[in-house]
């Protein structure tokens, strides 16, 4: 028997429907709004919060700037201007730094994030509006989660909106150099660490990106998967990447994680909720076939594109599923890129909120809430 899904159906907008719907939801008056944003080199930074505050909702900004070692002056600067646009557009606004590593090189981003919003005070807001478009997986996933949680607990906020603006060819422009020590997102750990799971039958779910080998080839050797499904974007704005990727990774899909054709998973580039929804099917039809020989365990490592991990997300906090991912530990891009993204394709979910009938599907994710 299937599981009854918690967004499924999910209110969601792309393209121009954000646009309308930024203007009549947050136009209407009587919004008083926490944006939480990165405050980073990103040349996405801007673009949701430039359309927020044309609106006629109250907003304080939460902008929080992800700190690595040694980052590159053309970066540091970059980030400085989005900053200084940033909060030229906000009356009240708080920058917080967030150390993604700690002096022991650990990763505590999601931590150091998590406990920066867990200090704010949400009297009178409305919505919460968060934007992963310059934000990382280690950093955003966690903060998400709490923020779920903390609504599932009835503590509040009313409503809570997730934005990222999509754009594949920077992301594909945005070098990234992993660190050493690949690990479980904080909060993230699912089922992979439980004794029970031990015997389980474990499948990982990577998103294949341009330019990332390297550490999709560290993350496989730290899953040790039983089986591998690699995620293609399938349909994208250039038809032929997802060819193009699977020629890049041919070694990896042959040799090293031995693929079946068979188990390519595909999905919509620019709609995370066609990602979410086949995660979920696959978490369904596995785990009947694997009930009595210890069970099934979905991995997942979004790399790449924020929308498609936004998808990963959702399936994540719905199943308690483990992230495992390889925090950088700098970015490289070239100096010819823009310094702000002209045209990029906006991508919504509502979270959580009014919008919704109550009760909702439970997460199994609420026996592990972080803290």
């Amino acid at each position: 028997m299937l599981r009854p899904c918690r967004w499924d159906p999910c209110i969601s907008h792309r393209a121009d429907e954000v646009d309308k719907f930024i203007a009549d939801y947050f136009g209407s008056g009587g919004k008083n709004v926490l944006f939480i944003a990165g405050a980073g080199f990103d040349p996405r930074s801007t673009a949701v919060m430039a359309r927020l505050t044309k609106t006629a909702a109250t907003i304080s900004g939460l902008l929080m700037q992800e700190n690595r070692p040694r980052p590159a002056q053309n970066l540091v600067v970059r980030a400085t201007n989005n900053t200084t646009a940033m909060t030229s557009l906000l009356k009240t606004f708080e920058v917080v730094p967030i150390e993604i590593f700690g002096v022991d090189g650990a990763v505590v981003g999601g931590r150091n994030a998590v406990t920066v919003v867990n200090r704010q005070s949400f009297d009178n807001i409305t919505d919460v509006v968060v934007d992963t478009s310059a934000l990382s997986v280690g950093t955003s996933f966690p903060l998400i989660r709490y923020l779920v949680e903390r609504i599932e607990r009835g503590k509040g906020p009313p409503n809570l909106h997730l934005f990222v603006a999509h754009d594949p060819t920077l992301d594909a422009a945005i070098q990234s150099v992993g660190s050493d020590a690949p690990g479980y997102v904080h909060g993230f750990r699912g089922g992979s660490t439980l004794d029970g799971s031990a015997g389980a039958a474990k499948l990982w779910l990577p998103q294949l990106a341009s330019g990332r080998r390297a550490t999709l080839g560290r993350l496989h050797d730290f899953v040790a998967p039983h089986d591998t499904c690699p995620i293609l974007p399938f349909p994208a704005s250039n038809p032929r990447l997802g060819d193009e990727l699977a020629e890049d990774y041919l070694t990896e899909l042959e040799i090293g994680w031995s693929v079946d054709a068979r188990n390519i998973v595909y999905a919509a580039e620019d709609d995370p909720l066609d990602l979410y929804r086949t995660i979920l099917r696959l978490d369904d039809l596995r785990r009947p076939v694997f009930e009595e020989v210890g069970g099934s365990l979905l991995v997942l490592s979004p790399v790449g594109s924020k929308v498609m991990a936004l998808g990963a997300l959702l399936a994540a906090l719905e199943r308690d599923l483990p992230v495992a991912y390889l925090e950088s530990i700098g970015y490289d891009l070239d100096a010819s890129v823009s310094q702000a993204s002209e045209s990029p394709h906006l991508v919504h979910v509502w979270l959580e909120g009014d919008a919704y009938p109550q009760p909702r599907p439970p997460l199994l994710s609420e026996r592990t809430a972080i803290r």
